[in-house]
């Protein structure tokens, strides 16, 4: 995913200084996103004006992901690009943020002088200091790397009160949080009441946001870097998370995205593992927003009573985001998780009895070393008899620090992608089937467009099913009959389902 501020959205006093404009340009996940809006909220609150197009920007901030080769190539050739608009554009200045700046540091900027700076989540607090200090010739110094977990207390309810920078927390976190919250008060992002909001969003008028519940893992997954760089597991209060919601709710927004790196853990360093069942029906209850949306849930952590308050909690998408991994005891224990395919088609099987037509996704890894052939079966087996709407299929590759690159038996990639084609593969007739089976349902359409045709007498509504999640589980396409009131974005549309092509589903409207 890339996506670059929206000009609409600098309405903030500045400080005196004119002429300084950014564009914020985001790579890989919502989390992500969130973290480039809590940044724009902090650079419009300095006086800086937001542009969508880095050609327009004196400075590029690039927001980079670093959680896959894919990912950072993707993030490299982003600074690159905006690096050249230096002859081409306006553009003074590259700066490199977000997870792959925060990973490497030193080294890449070592590798990539094209960037002006290379800033970790401990600048971000001042980033607008920064950003003056490149563009009057300075070379602010490189983040230099460190494991973030080793920077809060290991016992999570030790955690509580503990400063330290966390992107996507509004600020509350920062050493600079009283600054941050004068500037979100400059900037007008307060809401009427509870805690200030710190954010700007990235795509004003689109009907869903993403929301960051919390930061961080506490697991020790062997493929897995994130924990290193992101930090121990710190959860949002609740009141922050409500506040914020409230605030989305004003700006438009009608389905609210919980994200985080894992949202089965939410509260457990408050004192509170019922945090999460607490907090769904609070955020429901917020005016405006038609659907709450829980995603990243952790099988071996999932609860009973978890499973109730998003099955059972009006408002709260039937939707169970479950990171299987794999369904195969002896690779699963190899990525230090647990389960097997029985015990995930239990946990399948205990949702469907509380919401049948449950929206179920899932992403799976084949190829981790010492997998056998029967063991990749074993994960066709399940993904056969889990009938989700949506399962990712990653090729196992070796990431930087982890315990899975010191394991045997590797194997050869070209085996790797010769399994991973051969699930994705299956994966894809799974999931058409599966939404075969929808057919004759009904479904409550988010509107997010509206295709009218020349004479305004047809429309197609383009939209989402609650089991269809933004951006990764397929759309909904509603065809309004001739005559009919053409809703707009952000409405719910009850309709049924026709037809299906893949993942996407298509609908008329009830009558």
């Amino acid at each position: 995913m890339s996506t670059t501020t929206s000009p609409t959205t600098s309405t903030a006093p500045g400080d005196g200084r004119a002429g300084r404009s950014v564009a914020l340009v985001t790579l890989g996940c919502v989390r992500n996103e969130v973290d480039s809006s809590e940044l724009a909220g902090r650079l419009a609150g300095a006086g800086w004006d937001l542009v969508e197009d880095a050609a327009d920007a004196d400075v590029a901030v690039v927001n980079t992901c670093g959680f896959i080769e894919s990912a950072k190539k993707d993030s490299v050739d982003a600074l690159l690009e905006a690096n050249d608009l230096k002859e081409t554009g306006r553009t003074r200045a590259v700066v490199a943020v977000g997870c792959m700046a925060e990973r490497y540091g030193t080294e890449l900027a070592e590798q990539l002088p094209e960037a002006d700076a290379v800033l970790g989540f401990d600048s971000y607090a001042d980033l607008s200091g920064h950003l003056d200090a490149v563009l009057a010739g300075e070379r602010p110094a490189s983040h230099v790397p460190r494991d973030r977990r080793t920077l809060l207390p290991l016992a999570p309810t030790a955690r509580r009160g503990r400063r330290v920078a966390t992107p996507g927390h509004g600020g509350r976190q920062d050493d600079g949080a009283a600054e941050a919250d004068a500037d979100a008060r400059a900037a007008d992002l307060a809401p009427a009441s509870g805690p200030p909001v710190l954010r700007r969003l990235l795509e004003p008028g689109r009907p869903w946001a993403p929301l960051k519940l919390a930061s961080g893992c506490d697991r020790r997954c062997t493929f897995c870097a994130i924990p290193a760089f992101r930090g121990a597991y710190l959860s949002r209060p609740p009141d922050d998370v409500v506040a914020e919601a409230r605030w989305l709710a004003d700006q438009g927004v009608r389905e609210v995205l919980l994200v985080s790196e894992n949202s089965t853990s939410y509260g457990k360093d408050l004192g509170d593992l019922r945090a999460m069942e607490q907090l769904l029906p609070r955020l429901a209850a917020v005016d405006g927003v038609e659907r709450v949306r829980v995603t990243y849930l952790q099988p071996a952590e999932v609860r009973p009573g978890l499973l109730e308050a998003i099955a059972g909690t009006d408002g709260v998408a039937d939707y169970f985001d479950l990171s299987f991994q794999h369904a195969a005891p002896a690779v699963l224990r190899r990525m230090r998780r647990f389960g097997s395919t029985e015990d995930f088609l239990g946990l399948l099987e205990r949702v469907r009895s509380l919401a049948p037509d449950a929206g179920v996704r899932s992403n799976v890894i084949v190829g981790f070393p010492g997998e056998s052939e029967a063991e990749v079966e074993e994960l066709c087996r399940f993904l056969e008899a889990a009938r989700m709407d949506v399962t990712g299929v990653f090729g196992y590759s070796d990431e930087d620090g982890t315990e899975a690159v010191g394991l045997e038996g590797h194997l050869p990639p070209e085996v790797v992608e010769e399994r991973r084609a051969h699930v994705e593969q299956l994966v894809e007739a799974l999931v058409d089937e599966r939404a075969g089976e929808r057919v004759g349902s009904r479904v409550q359409v988010l509107v997010e467009e509206l295709d009218v045709d020349g004479h305004g007498a047809a429309a197609v509504v383009v939209g989402r099913a609650e089991h269809q999640g933004p951006e990764v589980d397929g759309s909904t396409e509603v065809h309004l009959p001739p005559g009919a009131p053409h809703p707009r974005p952000g409405e719910l549309v009850e309709a049924v389902v026709t037809g299906w092509a893949g993942a996407d589903l298509v609908a008329e409207p009830v009558r």
